[in-house]
């Protein structure tokens, strides 16, 4: 079967591999519809790393995406082939400490699409995952929507993580994405005002015309003055979606004593740093956001209950073979994207 493989930085290519087999009696066989292309793709995509996980090429990534179920194992109960499924891209062991305490995100044995020496990605033809990471979907759920709900699950996570935001005024540093997903989940629970920053232009309009009630740009003015001009006593929550030490400086000063900075975005590097002087007179709390945790059926509830609508974030669709033209805009952001969308079929 065809899998796009990353050769190199920057270089890929479509190769053929071994089709996957069912090995497992809770195993599932997935011919894959469609790929969303992320952020952490991106960084291996232009550098072959996150920090100390390191790609060994040649090698397939992709970690977002729908499916069609083809084939099941004998012990499969609640799936048939067919179905349409939105695939959480991580398998826990469910016997380790961390999933005793349904801490299932960090399993100390994860395996999860697409992350060096775990699982190959989803950019080929067919996957095979645990029936456990296969959520079938229906009603208002397409294959191009279904891609959403990896992403939108880390917003649903990091607000339901920050804690009680209800009245309370929040930022979001960079609407991508996963900004743009916190967004969608903050507003359900009715905060007080929602700051956005982004050096993008328009990724600022499309949070404005979804629920920010302020936006700024920190290359074109200083956001954090602004933001206190408007908030004297400063904000109680603040979610960096960008993993960028720009926006890490600007979270402390934004944030009033006693709040909480929610660490979303994955930097580059293996290090960050704090004005400790800021962090510790203001007791500013860190929470630092791992992926999700058992929030899929709660994102694909939403999206059937007409709670959320999170099609605008699809700006761009690919066919598989024009997959390095769709890393190519992402990592350059041209054109105004916020998702591309590989079909597969």
């Amino acid at each position: 079967m065809k899998a796009v493989k990353l050769t190199d930085t920057r270089k890929m290519e479509i190769l053929e591999i071994p089709k996957p087999k069912i090995k497992n009696t809770t195993d599932v066989l997935l011919r894959v519809k469609k790929v969303g292309v992320c952020g952490s793709d991106v960084h291996y995509y232009l550098n072959g790393k996150i920090g100390d996980q390191v790609v060994t090429f040649p090698y397939v990534i992709g970690h977002e995406c729908s499916a069609v179920v083809e084939k099941v194992g004998p012990d499969v109960s609640d799936l048939s082939p067919g179905d349409l499924v939105a695939v959480d891209p991580a398998i826990s062991c469910f016997k380790c400490d961390q999933c005793k305490m349904r801490r299932f995100h960090t399993c100390r044995n994860l395996k999860f699409l697409a992350a060096p020496g775990q699982l190959q990605g989803c950019l080929t033809k067919f996957i095979v995952m645990p029936e456990k990471s296969c959520y079938k979907v229906w009603d208002k759920i397409s294959d191009d929507l279904a891609v959403l709900i990896e992403p939108l699950t880390v917003g649903f996570y990091a607000v339901q993580q920050a804690g009680n935001i209800y009245n309370k005024n929040i930022v979001i540093l960079g609407v991508g994405p996963i900004g743009l997903s916190v967004l969608q989940m903050a507003r359900l629970q009715n905060p007080g005002k929602i700051f956005c920053t982004d050096k993008l232009e328009y990724r600022l309009k499309i949070a404005q015309n979804n629920g920010a009630d302020w936006i700024g740009n920190p290359d074109k003015s200083d956001v954090v003055n602004n933001i206190q001009k408007e908030e004297s006593l400063l904000l109680d929550f603040v979610f960096e979606c960008c993993g960028q030490q720009d926006a890490l400086n600007q979270a402390t000063k934004i944030l009033k004593p006693g709040g909480k900075l929610v660490i979303v975005g994955i930097p580059e590097g293996n290090e960050i740093s704090f004005n400790i002087n800021e962090l510790r007179r203001k007791e500013i709390t860190i929470i630092n956001i791992r992926r999700q945790n058992e929030c899929v059926q709660a994102v694909i509830n939403l999206i059937n209950q007409n709670k959320i609508q999170s099609d605008f974030m699809i700006t761009h669709h690919f066919s598989f073979e024009e997959t390095k033209s769709a890393f190519e805009l992402v990592s350059d952001y041209k054109d105004g994207v916020v998702k591309a969308v590989i079909s597969n079929q």
